[in-house]
């Protein structure tokens, strides 16, 4: 056989070779990729009711909730500062980013838990906690929440609290991440006199009406 053309066919052959070892680890890697690899089985929740320390603490304890962020939300300065937030002039709420497994926990059970732990009907105000900052409010992340959050409202908070429900509901905008010492706050200075005054009877509250719920 002719050199150059022996020396042709080897190289197609080598080719071929490692083109189908290509296309069989991509194989391996499409065929290992498993729900945890994406975050397609993740949805997003934005609450807020009060101090967000106060709310951290309780959905950190649920299961199927991955992450919780606290954070602001609704406002109309960017990058705010937690004490620009406490003025109560750059519009934004004190809220936490719920991240959950809506196969583990739903969207209507996290929202009865929410309604529980705070109250929905008094207005830019949670007990000593005064402001536009402290509203209640729920951001939702996509259209298919709204129906799921509208019905909740009208038919579990309404079960739960007699006055009329305040609850400001609108379509996340920017949210921006608290300061690193606000997260995981309670965890961090359960023997602070807030946490032991305010944050516990909270979370006593929701451990005991949501036993079955709890990590």
């Amino acid at each position: 056989m002719n050199k150059n053309i022996f020396s042709l066919i080897l190289m197609i052959s080598t080719f071929s070779l490692s083109a189908h070892q290509f296309i069989n680890k991509a194989d391996n890697l499409i065929m290992n990729t498993s729900p945890q690899d994406n975050a397609d089985h993740i949805e997003v929740i934005t609450l807020g009711g009060g101090c967000f320390w106060c709310i951290e603490a309780v959905f950190q304890d649920l299961k199927g909730v991955e992450k919780v962020v606290s954070g602001y939300a609704g406002g109309k300065v960017k990058n705010p500062t937690y004490k620009e937030v406490c003025s109560g002039l750059t519009g934004h709420a004190e809220v936490v980013q719920v991240s959950f497994d809506p196969s583990i926990i739903s969207l209507e059970q996290i929202l009865e838990v929410f309604w529980t732990t705070h109250n929905p009907t008094t207005l830019n105000r949670q007990g000593a906690d005064v402001g536009t900052q402290y509203r209640s409010v729920i951001y939702y992340s996509s259209v298919n929440q709204l129906p799921i959050i509208e019905k909740s409202m009208q038919e579990d908070a309404t079960k739960i609290w007699d006055d009329k429900i305040v609850t400001e509901v609108a379509k996340m905008g920017v949210f921006y991440s608290g300061e690193a010492y606000h997260q995981n706050y309670y965890k961090q200075n359960q023997n602070q006199p807030y946490c032991q005054v305010v944050i516990n009877p909270k979370l006593k509250k929701a451990r005991e009406k949501f036993a079955t719920l709890m990590k």
